[in-house]
């Protein structure tokens, strides 16, 4: 890792109070300490195409082996184990796969509704985690699953693999060690990919019946499933998904959090965002055109998302998937694998060219399950859970807004003018799609203030935001309180 990614992994890790000596100290954390080249068993939970990518990351790795799978679809699970070549268990329970000794870390790459509660089953096993992103589903669980990992002493990873891109380090050197392009005055984040609608059935899913329904389900309440789709597509419905924030947005805005703020912001101080799911008048529930204002206490940040086709004139500034860092002496536009610096006129004055960050990222977890340094951790599960928590409080200022006014909107002061823009391109690009944005078709909340030490919402309104803090587990699937 280089030296610059692991100073900021250090200095969010300590943060969360737990020096590294008390890490070390204890008998459970030592597994691997004694030595390092020994074979590494890992268990993947989740079989479907995530998992499925992320076993071959770990399989590149020297010392790692895939000892077991679990996946309430079956066939998922079977068809991982032969893509694995490997002489893995395939468990018929996740219980029965954290129980196995034979297995020494999980990849936990389910539903985003299983994340932490699979996590924290892993961890009590005494097994360490490698999580997909986003962390939780609500801001709750991820403080448990946290808490988790102090309790249990494991070593815990997020899934948001640009961390350990070394090209990283080096925008984080042009932007505030050299600072090339002056002070950071403000930001935009960006997630503009194209989906279509997932349908709309008159008549509930049915659904295979080779399929362990109950568990799919675990912590999400048993509603009727009116999309063609059991897999993927549960990421638009807010019982199992966390939309377009969570899918994509987890990733632009960690590398915000990280290159820009370099993780010294944990969560803004205020918030206000809206949106809708418009155009397909399909079984969705998840915003596809979302906008977001963050108020950190200092730089000001923006996030705009869309999953519409974007027509005529109606375009987005910078990368589809990425950030813009505008300074006082240019901008930087960031992007997954590639980024570049201009002056104010437009001139380009240095490029960055990255990896992406697969097959790194694991490695990085692997290395801290041997040397049971979690500080070591490029996305230890404090600065997952911190990122994430930027999204979820998105998804929940707009599941608590009401109609969407430029009156509203206009709440927000001291932007620098990026939230005004913002809205001028949403406004145009639903436009050519035949939606007003002030129409009931959009939703706006209202200015949201954080308690960041607490998490949660103080003042005017701050009732109905918090009632999505924590969800309704079901029965049996309950995520237990550590924290």
């Amino acid at each position: 890792m280089s030296p610059a990614n692991q100073s900021v992994s250090r200095r969010s890790f300590l943060h969360t109070g737990l020096a590294a000596g008390v890490w070390l100290g204890t008998a459970a954390s030592i597994t691997y300490a004694a030595n390092a080249n020994e074979e590494i068993g890992v268990g993947l939970i989740g079989c479907g195409g995530r998992g499925g990518e992320l076993m071959k990351y770990f399989m590149k790795i020297d010392g790692v082996k895939m000892a077991g799978f679990y996946d309430p679809d079956p066939g998922r699970a079977a068809a991982a184990k032969r893509s694995s070549m490997s002489d893995g268990k395939v468990h018929t329970s996740l219980d029965d796969l954290v129980a196995d000794d034979s297995i020494d870390a999980v990849i936990i790459a389910t539903c985003n509704h299983w994340h932490c509660l699979a996590a924290i089953r892993a961890m009590e096993a005494g097994k360490d985690v490698y999580v997909e992103k986003p962390l939780s589903h609500s801001q709750w669980e991820g403080e448990q699953t946290v808490a988790a990992a102090r309790k249990y002493n494991r070593i815990c990873q997020m899934g948001t693999q640009q961390r350990s891109d070394p090209m990283q380090a080096e925008i984080q050197k042009l932007l505030h060690e050299d600072k090339v392009l002056g002070e950071i005055q403000s930001a935009r984040v960006n997630r503009y990919g194209q989906r279509g609608p997932i349908g709309k059935r008159t008549e509930p899913l049915v659904i295979d019946s080779k399929i362990d329904y109950n568990m799919w389900l675990g912590p999400a309440q048993d509603q009727p499933i009116y999309r063609n789709n059991l897999h993927y597509d549960w990421h638009w419905d807010w019982n199992t998904g966390s939309g377009e924030m969570g899918n994509w947005g987890v990733h632009v805005l960690d590398d915000v959090r990280n290159n820009i703020f370099q993780d010294k912001v944990t969560l803004p101080k205020r918030i206000i965002g809206g949106g809708g799911r418009v155009a397909w008048n399909d079984a969705g529930q998840t915003p596809n055109v979302h906008f977001v204002y963050f108020d950190t206490g200092s730089i000001p940040v923006v996030i705009g998302l869309s999953n519409l086709k974007e027509l005529g004139s109606a375009k987005h500034p910078g990368p589809g998937s990425g950030y813009i860092a505008y300074c006082e002496g240019g901008r930087l536009e960031g992007q997954r694998g590639r980024a570049v610096a201009f002056d104010n006129d437009g001139k380009e004055i240095k490029s960055f060219k990255g990896l992406g960050g697969n097959d790194l990222h694991q490695k990085n977890f692997i290395d801290a399950v041997r040397s049971r340094d979690a500080s070591s951790l490029n996305t230890e599960v404090q600065v997952g859970h911190d990122t994430t928590g930027w999204c979820n409080l998105a998804n929940i200022a707009f599941r608590a807004g009401d109609t969407f006014s430029y009156a509203a909107a206009k709440e927000v002061s001291g932007d620098g003018g990026i939230w005004g823009s913002l809205l001028e391109e949403t406004d145009k690009h639903l436009q050519s799609h035949n939606i007003k944005i002030e129409s009931s078709e959009i939703k706006l909340s209202p200015m949201l203030t954080v308690d960041v030490e607490s998490g949660r919402f103080v003042g005017d309104h701050a009732d109905q935001a918090n009632g999505f803090i924590k969800r309704e587990y079901r029965k049996g699937f309950e995520v237990p309180k550590l924290a």
